[in-house]
């Protein structure tokens, strides 16, 4: 499961603000959705269900899209490492 650092915040207009080094980003809406269910704790399972029911997506792009996007996350430093990582 993907963890977000606890003091990272996203604004409901897709800003997101790491105070740990003071480096910000802007989220597309998806982008936005995705973060906020992370945030929650929500697994990939949840979040691809909601998905699935909410928008005109199949299964195989909505995973490229999560992948790509969880990346990006770990790349800039915006989630906790998982202990499967180690």
């Amino acid at each position: 499961m993907v963890k977000i650092k606890p003091n990272v915040a996203v604004s409901e207009s897709g800003f997101l603000f790491n105070p740990a080094n003071g480096e910000s980003y802007s989220l597309n809406p998806v982008g936005t959705r995705i973060f906020g269910f992370l945030k929650e704790g929500k697994s990939y399972e949840e979040i691809r269900d909601s998905f699935m029911r909410e928008y005109t997506v199949d299964h195989d792009s909505f995973e490229r899209d999560y992948d790509d996007f969880v990346n990006m996350l770990k790349q800039y430093n915006l989630t906790e490492r998982d202990e499967e990582e180690v």
